[in-house]
């Protein structure tokens, strides 16, 4: 098999390939014999016609089904004896099948982009990296979200307070109180004191008790426009917040020892999610950055993979329900900028030779373990799967592709108060 590459741009090449029959011989021959075991000829049996008779017959759809089946078994050789890997489906074109002759085609495609990487100096990269200042308060309000995720809820009788739900039956009515026909909604919990069950709503709200009616206004319609519902309580239900205890820390944190130790762990977990943040902060600074500098171009059919998997991933957790054409022009940067990084990263672990070993791979599950010991089995079985343990290795990779970053990284350190938030979130 003779193979011809034709560069045709910085990233289509094109094969010329040209295969004697001398090489496609025995290939075409045992196609030939399988394809008599499919046909019925009078007076012979499947697979006994003899060779003259079929190629007299059916030579032309023998041909037609044999190029079919072999154009990709040929390309694929092709491939392999020249150590390429394609980005995208190769596009056939020109096929040349003489019988007893030759089988030549040619195949264009698109590979990756050889990336040149700039030879980095000290503080090549200017980076911000936050640290957050937390207080008591930030400790109190996760405290407290725990308590009301770990809150009993009760029937009231002695009518309804702020922070209540109420289950009511909602019927809207017109300007002289008749209710519209069609335009009933049965069995709703609402909040009284969230939107729009506040302001002056709120106020009509509170005190009230089952099979009381009232009267609010609220929006409806995507325009937003204010319609008149009468409410028809039918229950009326409370958060009672346990209490601040020992016995509590022992059913919200079986690991904590007391109310201090937990008081300790739920601020060590506000300061891992914050340093987690800052983490995450940094990654996406060195990429950007890195990203800019490089600017490597790429093939078209690339992005478009790239875009693709995106877009069916969000299609797939909104179940369909979202607009195909919005979310592929809302990820597009996001699948460019992703595929960027991709290319770098990989020039990078090739230019400084980054490995993971098996070891790492282990002592990295090891941890996982130490930190989870009650769920020891299910660790194991997760990361016997090749798939699982590919997926640390690149995450692995990855970390120490951006160990290296940070060698020519110039950082500052920013603090941001966590009660400034707190105000902002406010005013918001």
């Amino acid at each position: 098999m003779k193979i011809t590459i034709k560069e045709l741009n910085t990233f289509s090449r094109e094969f010329v390939i040209e295969t004697p029959w001398s090489e496609v011989e025995q290939d075409f021959n045992k196609f030939s014999a399988d394809f008599s075991k499919k046909i019925k000829i009078p007076g012979f049996r499947p697979g006994k016609v003899p060779k003259k008779i079929l190629m007299d017959r059916f030579q032309p759809s023998i041909e037609a089904e044999y190029v079919e089946k072999s154009v990709n078994k040929y390309y694929s050789k092709a491939l392999e004896e020249k150590t390429i890997t394609p980005v995208n489906q190769g596009s056939v074109s020109d096929i040349d099948f003489k019988f007893e002759s030759h089988f030549n085609f040619k195949v264009s495609f698109e590979v990756e982009p050889k990336i040149v990487l700039p030879k980095l100096r000290k503080n090549a990269f200017k980076i911000e990296k936050t640290v957050y200042v937390t207080d008591e308060v930030d400790i109190d309000m996760a405290i407290e979200d725990i308590r009301m995720r770990n809150a009993d809820i009760q029937t009231v009788e002695d009518g309804s307070k702020i922070d209540d739900f109420i289950i009511c039956d909602l019927q809207e009515i017109d300007a002289s109180g008749v209710p519209i026909i069609g335009e009933k909604l049965e069995t709703k919990y609402i909040k009284i004191g969230q939107t729009p069950f506040d302001g002056s709503n709120q106020d009509k709200l509170v005190n009230l008790k089952p099979e009381q009616k009232v009267n609010i206004e609220i929006p409806k319609g995507e325009d937003g426009r204010l319609a008149n519902y009468e409410l028809l309580v039918k229950n009326v239900e409370r958060q009672v917040l346990p209490e601040l205890n020992d016995d509590f820390v022992k059913i919200a944190d079986p690991q904590s020892k007391d109310l201090e130790d937990f008081k300790d762990r739920v601020s060590q977990q506000i300061h891992d999610a914050y340093n987690q943040k800052t983490e995450e902060s940094v990654t996406q600074q060195l990429c950007d950055a890195v990203i800019s500098k490089v600017n490597p171009e790429f093939p078209q059919s690339m992005a478009d993979s790239y875009l693709t998997h995106m877009v069916n991933d969000v299609m797939g957790r909104n179940q369909g329900q979202l607009d195909i054409e919005k979310v592929r022009e809302t990820y597009k940067p996001i699948a460019e900028q992703t595929l960027k990084w991709y290319l770098i990263r990989k020039a990078l672990v090739s230019d400084q030779s980054f490995d993971i070993s098996k070891n790492e791979v282990d002592r990295f599950i090891e941890e996982k373990k130490t930190e989870n010991p009650q769920q020891e089995k299910e660790i194991d079985k997760f990361y016997k799967k090749p798939s699982n343990r590919e997926r640390v290795e690149e995450n692995l990779i990855e970390k120490k592709v951006l160990a290296y970053l940070t060698e020519f990284a110039k950082i500052k350190d920013v603090k941001i108060y966590t009660k400034d938030l707190r105000n902002k979130s406010e005013v918001k």
